[in-house]
């Protein structure tokens, strides 16, 4: 499942949504890019990335493990 970025358009898929959903609200509807993540919450892109890889070592069901 793919969906714009509610701010720039861009598509937002997997990690992405699941991330939003952990950093935003498990409830959200709109979701950010990781870009537009990454400026909402004032860290890097790379930042973020290594927060999908520690919810996903830690169990979180928002980010399954990769194959």
């Amino acid at each position: 499942m793919a969906v714009p970025c509610y701010r720039c358009g861009e598509s937002v898929k997997g990690d992405t949504i699941g991330l939003n959903k952990k950093m935003v609200n498990r409830a959200v509807q709109q979701y950010l890019c990781m870009r537009c993540l990454a400026e909402h919450f004032r860290v890097t892109e790379q930042e973020l990335r290594t927060m999908i890889d520690h919810f996903r070592k830690a169990g979180c069901t928002l980010f399954p493990p990769e194959d």
